[in-house]
């Protein structure tokens, strides 16, 4: 089963690398990640994918944990939460097809980001299944490139005020 965990960190040099050892040593892949600065300068946010069974996760959760720069840790697998990934979609588009490609791009509340003489390039947001049917849409005009982010997740509801390791975090 695929999880979700979002981790709070200290901003600083390094910490991305000692997160994603700790994975590596323990022979973990990790499916997706994404990280960036929060409202507070000083604290970023990884939203981590991967998969393994519960008792897995709660041997990788206690580890990271123990690492100095995490500041707090969710597994949100279970909550409600809304999530996101972002995708360039680089197509071949001669003249003639352009209409149909961006029919499907209207159908998919995507942009077009960039139009050269043979090629489009196509932003979408969305959750996984919308990024999958835009992208398996495109692929009978000839997909060129694709690039893809990681999945972003917030979970529903008010936020709260909490305190983790004597940091009070909001």
């Amino acid at each position: 089963m695929k999880h979700t965990l979002a981790v709070l960190v200290e901003n600083r040099p390094g910490v991305l690398t000692r997160i994603a050892g700790l994975f590596s040593r323990r022979g973990f892949n990790i499916d997706s990640l994404a990280v960036g600065r929060t409202e507070n300068p000083s604290v970023s946010r990884m939203t981590i994918v991967v998969e393994g069974d519960d008792r897995i996760i709660e041997q990788v959760c206690k580890q990271l944990h123990k690492l100095i720069d995490v500041i707090k840790l969710n597994d949100i697998t279970e909550e409600e939460y809304v999530d996101r990934e972002l995708i360039l979609i680089k197509v071949h588009a001669e003249p003639n097809n352009r209409t149909e490609i961006m029919q499907i791009v209207d159908i998919f509340r995507a942009r077009i980001v960039d139009i050269g003489r043979n090629t489009l390039i196509i932003e979408a947001t969305g959750d996984q299944g919308k990024i999958n049917a835009i992208e398996s849409a495109l692929r009978p005009f000839g997909i060129r490139e694709v690039v893809r982010t990681g999945k972003i997740a917030m979970v529903r509801g008010a936020k709260h005020k909490t305190e983790t390791n004597g940091k009070t975090i909001v």
